[in-house]
Order: structure tokens, then sequence, then C-alpha cells
């Protein structure tokens, strides 16, 4: 079992987002201590795991919840799990193919500007 804060660290999240996520229902399976501070599993390791992953993706607190709610009712849900993150994959794969283009113009311009600073320093 870890604490929140041990949680935090494992997984670079910070504990008020953490606990943003836990008042959002994201971690339902979640025990607490004798005095009332939570305790993390290895299997709520793993929900933070794929939350973060979705929220970096853009996926909305609504459609998370939805997620989470689908893995605790088993693999009755299994197709729908599927789907969702079929769909966000493909948003993560649309998400790259812009960072690359953008990668892609700042290294245009990274060039530009050295030539322009070589032409420079031989005048």
């Amino acid at each position: 079992m870890y604490t929140i804060k041990e949680v935090s660290k494992m997984m670079d999240v910070s504990e008020h987002t953490l606990r943003f996520w836990a008042k959002s229902d994201f971690f339902p399976l979640v025990q607490r201590n004798e005095n009332n501070f939570r305790m993390f599993s290895d299997t709520d390791v793993e929900f933070v795991k794929i939350i973060k992953c979705l929220r970096a993706i853009g996926t909305d607190n609504k459609n998370i919840k939805k997620y989470i709610d689908l893995c605790l009712i088993g693999d009755s849900t299994i197709e729908q799990r599927y789907e969702i993150i079929k769909e966000t994959h493909k948003k993560a794969i649309a998400q790259m193919e812009e960072h690359k283009k953008r990668l892609e113009l700042l290294e245009y311009k990274e060039q530009y500007y050295q030539n322009l600073m070589k032409k420079a320093k031989s005048n």
C-alpha cells in the first residue's frame, strides 16, 4: 500500500491532482487507514497510470469516470472499454501528427536563423 505522497512521486502527479481525482471517484477501490489517509494499492496505481494517460490526451473527467465504472463492472464491458481506448488512441495519433508538424516548423526556423547568423558573421 502507498500513501498519496508516495504515489505522487512514483507517478509524477501532484498530490492535489490525486486528491481531486479521488474526489471525482476515479479511485473507487482506494482504502483509508486508521488515520483516514488514502492508501493506494498496486491496482489503484494502475488506475492512476491510465487516468494520467487519458488526461494527457485530453479526455474529460466524465469519460474517464465512465471508463473506470466500466472497468469495475467487469468483463461484460470489454468491448465498450476497447472502444474508449481505441478512440483515445486515434486522438493521440492525431495529436502526435500535429506535434510533428510543429517540430518540423521549429526545425525549419532554427535552420533559417542559423543561416542568417552565418551570413552575418561572414560579412
